[in-house]
This record gives C-alpha cells, structure tokens and sequence, in this order.
C-alpha cells in the first residue's frame, strides 16, 4: 500500500523530505554544534549567547506568524525559493561573523526564521494539506529530511572543524542549498500547478467540511488542551539541545561520542516516523496524543540518575523517538481538528508559537547553568513539565 502510494508521489513526497533536511541548518542542534567557538570568537557567557539566541529565535517567530500564511495565497515553488535563498544568504553571513559581531543577532535570526522556521513549515504544510487517506505516511516520509540531518550533519560537521574550521562549514552550508537544494526542488515541484489546481476542486467539492482560521483556534478549548503537549519537543529538546555540550562535559562524556549519540537520536527519529504515520492513518489522533513524550519523560529520566556513558544514546534514543513520533502525530491532529483550506495560516501561528518555546529554552536553562543550580535541576524542571501536559492530553482525550 504505500508502496505503491511512494512510486505515484515519489516527486513531491522527496520534496517533503529534502526541505526539512536543508531546513536542519536552522535547526539548533545544528547551531548548537558551533557554541563554544562562537561564543570564543564575539566573547559571550552562555547566559548572553542564550539570551542573544532567544531574542532572535523570538523575533523569528513573530515574523513567521505573517510569513508563513503565505504559503496558503502563493505559489510553493516561489514561497520556498525565497525562505531557501534566505537560509543561504544566512549561513554565508555566519562565514563573516567575526569582521562584524554584532550582527551576530540578525544572522541567527536568519537561520532561525527561514531554516526551522519558513523551510519546516514548507515541508510539513505541504504534506498535510495535499493528501487526506495517507496524510500520515506523508509527514512521516516528508520529515525524514530532519532525522537524515541529525545523523548526518553532526559527523560532518566534527569533520570539517578538524579540516577546515567553523567559518568554512557555514560557507559550505550555504553554497549547498544554493547548488544543491534550489536546482532539485524546482525539478521536483515541476508538476505542482497541476496538483494544486486538483486540490482546489477538491475543497470545492467538500466545502461542507469544517476549515476553522486563526481566530477560531483562541476559542476551542481544544487547543489549549493539545498546545503543551506541541510545545514540549521544540521546548526541551532545544534547550537540551543547545546545552549538549555542556551536559557532555558534566558527565565526563567525550565530543565524538557526543556526535556518534547523533546517529542514534537521528535513527530513532526515523523510527518514530516509520512508526508514528501508519498508526495516524489508522488510529484516531487525539487518543495517540498522550503516549507521543513518554519515551522522552524515561530519556531525560535515565540522564538524571545516571553518568554511564551509555546513557547518551539511550537519552538521545528515547528522546528523539518521542521528536518522531510527535511529528505525524501533531501535524495530523491540527489538519484533523481544524480542517486543510487555512491550514498554512493555522501551522504558521502554531509554528510561529512552538518556534516562540524553543526561544525560551536556552535563556532559561542558560540562567540555571550560570546560577550554578546544575543540570539535575533542568532534568528535573523538563520532568515535570512533561508530566503535567502528558496528564492533561489524557484527561481531555475524549472531548
């Protein structure tokens, strides 16, 4: 079945998939790769770079809530051409870093918003609004691009520091999605003016069902009830994320078996995936919702009470099976509650929100680190929230 669903979508569905693997440059576990040496090179604290950091990733966010319903009034060709040549325009700017500092704001801006932020969006947008029966086989083989980047990238990233250092690698990064990245999509949308005048016919034909916009989201107890559950993953994961190599070395654990954890929290993502969207096509969304972070709570949980090394790829595993998991799970559930027709507007200001967390994360964890409360009481911090939205979507899993 979807064998046969891959051979007739394969074209849009690797678009799906090479979109969120180039949108991983935005990604903070990519940025977080490059901490320590540009922190050294404009002399930050972590508390400042988190705080610069989150001021950017907030700035992005808001611009995003007006960017991203874009992708409901243009052309996808032209919505994801301009957010690609903006990540690329960014990621060349952090190979000048060092001649102009304090542009350091504006560059992880640009990073944040057209990389996790326009490109992300692309990507699961795409897959949720053109397909209804196997709208979770979709997002789960559209978002592969991010788990194929967190096994990849890392690796490549620790090599080329060793070969060429960190300025060269942004250089790379850039010129690869100007040579790579742009010249693919295009052939792989070639046949998108066909497919959306289809889906436009289809909408017609169904008006009856129910296309709720952004207003509609603020009365619908709904929302409320599923948005911590959203707002987990990005929150905790990014701040994690961002302090990895902090945690590493509090626990005595070495940079290249930090990186080699990366294969492993890039595999379990897959699985999730691989997991997550047949049990979505299958299953109502809603009852899915409250088992998506339980293996995140028992990740961080192991990295609380134990230092072993082996727990860096049991925490990286369970922590990323949960990123995959919630990826089909989520991105169904707000087609499945609140219709396709808006649905860019509506994952534009749930995007825009959820991007809004991860801002949060690595100023509030940096405080912790700087006021020496130590990295149990983070572990413990991101516990309880889990707990709480995970009971709550429970309660709630039948209204």
């Amino acid at each position: 079945m979807f064998f046969k669903f891959f051979l007739s979508q394969s074209n849009f569905l690797f678009f799906g998939l090479f979109t969120a693997f180039f949108a991983s440059y935005g990604q903070t576990f990519f940025i977080s790769l490059f901490n320590f040496q540009i922190r050294e090179s404009i002399n930050l604290t972590n508390a400042e770079f988190g705080l610069i950091y989150s001021i950017a990733t907030i700035m992005s966010s808001i611009v995003l809530i007006w960017y991203g319903k874009l992708i409901d009034k243009i052309d996808l060709r032209i919505y994801t051409f301009f957010t690609s040549f903006g990540l690329a325009a960014s990621c060349i700017a952090m190979f000048y870093i060092d001649y102009v500092p304090y542009l350091i704001i504006f560059v992880l801006f640009g990073l944040r918003f057209f990389g996790q932020g326009g490109l992300g969006h692309a990507s699961q947008t795409s897959m949720a609004r053109y397909y209804e029966k196997n709208r979770g086989k979709a997002l789960s083989f559209g978002s592969f691009g991010q788990p194929i980047g967190e096994m990849v990238l890392p690796i490549l990233v620790v090599l080329l520091l060793s070969l060429v250092g960190w300025q060269l690698t942004w250089l790379f990064a850039g010129l690869s999605i100007l040579i790579i990245f742009i010249p693919l999509y295009l052939f792989l949308l070639k046949d998108h003016k066909k497919r959306h005048k289809k889906f436009l016919e289809s909408q017609k034909n169904n008006y009856d069902k129910k296309n709720f916009n952004r207003s509609d989201l603020f009365k619908d107890l709904k929302f409320y009830v599923y948005l911590p559950s959203y707002l987990m993953p990005p929150f905790i994961v990014t701040g994690l994320l961002f302090y990895q190599v902090h945690i590493a070395n509090e626990k005595s654990w070495s940079l290249e078996l930090l990186a080699v954890s990366y294969v492993f929290y890039g595999f379990l993502s897959v699985v999730g995936l691989v997991i997550g969207g047949p049990i979505v096509d299958k299953f109502k969304t809603r009852n899915l919702i409250p088992i998506s972070l339980l293996p995140m709570l028992i990740g961080i949980f192991l990295l609380l009470i134990s230092d072993n090394q082996i727990i860096i790829i049991l925490y990286m595993s369970l922590m990323s099976l949960s990123c995959g998991l919630a990826i089909p799970f989520m991105g169904s559930l707000w087609a499945e509650l609140y219709g396709v027709l808006n649905l860019g507007s509506i994952r534009a200001m749930l995007h825009a929100i959820g991007v809004f967390s991860t801002a949060l994360s690595p100023y509030l964890f940096g405080v912790f680190i700087d006021l020496n409360m130590g990295i149990n009481f983070i572990f413990i911090f991101c516990l309880i929230l889990i707990s709480l939205s995970t009971i709550l979507t429970y309660i709630f899993r039948n209204y």
